[in-house]
């Protein structure tokens, strides 16, 4: 059977929430970078200044995009080490209050846990809506004279419920001493991520969930914003980040940015986004005893979340692939592990119907005839592993 999954030539890919493919004019622009251009940007000579040039000019593109100075660019190596560096380097020696939601990213929760287990944080953990959307209201009453920061997902990676981060953020301009923090990993390539129109002090970035490669993220730091670095060394990053910059990977990340500003990515998302409402009419109406997770309205262009009854996901997963077909049951970051997602449970379901999920996700290579071919597999799947319980 492994041979025969091997062998096969034409394989369906709707993963594009846990990575997507690099861009050909992103590739274009990282390969001198990778191959002649391979000065240390820290150097004074010749070949370092090329690749500064790089590095400045991706930081430029960042910026424009999310509508800042390009001062208040970070490059960092990743998305969860720029939640980590907004998260540990906004904590002071007294012990703090942070504000987060029950569904964040691991990347996220995992830290605010460990740093409550040192007792170094107080940390309110807000619940969500049973179609996973944060009350701006429980914002606002979770905050206390001691709160440093609120840190909510702009979209879910899981359900794709798209939070209104500018909601909350207004409210926080009346509290100053609370910064205000989101993962936008998700939300880059479908949503607005001006920071001013968000109304944000700190914002995450990942270059390869937008056709970028991976190993290279940034995070948004407002002018005036006292964040302390975690990395020391080299002072590179404004002193925020030290280490020997990935040039190749920060022009990428650059041209992947300057690329979500074309003309044409609207018309790019409203075909995902037929293909996405495609899928999920045709599961549910093929799969008896399945559902939507979720809102219809308020979530991600690319994504389509479903819990089919008898089922579990993880061996739908593998089902699915032997058909040649890649999915997953959530945030590939915790792909692995053999528990119920903790969006899941925070949305109130039980254990057994949480374990039953599977996430769809479209992306810019996705045809049609591929989603009626996922819609078969995915019906003929779950069939078979019903059958096989019986």
């Amino acid at each position: 059977m492994l041979q025969e999954v091997l062998k096969m030539k034409k394989r369906i890919y709707l993963d594009y929430a846990a990575s997507t493919p690099v861009d050909k004019k992103v590739l274009d622009t990282m390969m001198p970078y990778l191959k002649k251009e391979y000065g240390n940007p820290s150097s004074s000579h010749w070949f370092g200044q090329r690749a500064r040039v790089a590095i400045e000019e991706a930081r430029e593109k960042a910026a424009n995009f999310l509508g800042c100075s390009a001062m208040e660019v970070i490059f960092t190596g990743g998305a969860t080490e720029a939640n980590n560096l907004a998260i540990r380097g906004v904590i002071r020696n007294t012990k703090p209050h942070i504000i987060t939601s029950q569904i964040e990213h691991e990347s996220m929760l995992s830290v605010a846990q460990q740093l409550e287990k040192e007792g170094k944080v107080e940390v309110t953990y807000l619940p969500v809506t049973k179609d996973g959307f944060v009350r701006p209201k429980d914002v606002e009453n979770a905050i206390k004279e001691h709160t440093v920061l609120v840190s909510i997902q702009y979209v879910n990676s899981e359900i794709g419920s798209i939070q209104p981060i500018a909601e909350i953020g207004k409210i926080l301009e009346n509290h100053q001493n609370s910064l205000f923090h989101t993962d936008a990993v998700q939300a880059a390539h479908y949503l607005d991520c001006n920071v001013e129109e968000l109304k944000v002090d700190l914002l995450t970035l990942s270059a390869h969930k937008i056709y970028g490669p991976k190993g290279v993220g940034l995070l948004y730091i407002k002018k005036g914003v006292q964040v302390k670095a975690q990395l020391v060394g080299g002072g590179q990053e404004f002193d925020m980040r030290a280490g020997t910059e990935h040039v190749a990977g920060i022009a990428g990340m650059g041209q992947a940015l300057e690329e979500l500003q074309s003309p044409k990515l609207p018309v790019t998302n409203i075909k995902m986004r037929h293909m996405r409402d495609k899928l999920i009419k045709g599961v549910l109406r093929r799969v008896p005893d399945s559902k939507l997770t979720g809102s219809t309205e308020k979530r991600i262009t690319n994504n389509a979340h479903f819990r089919f009854k008898g089922v579990e996901g993880k061996d739908l997963v593998i089902v699915l692939d032997q058909k040649g077909v890649a999915v997953s049951t959530g945030s590939a970051c915790s792909e692995k592990t053999q528990e119920a997602s903790h969006v899941l449970l925070a949305l109130g379901l039980n254990q057994k119907d949480a374990l039953g999920a599977l996430r769809v996700t479209v992306g810019k290579q996705t045809t049609l005839e591929e989603i009626e071919k996922a819609i078969q597999y995915i019906a003929s799947a779950v069939d078979q592993l019903r059958k096989s319980r019986v």
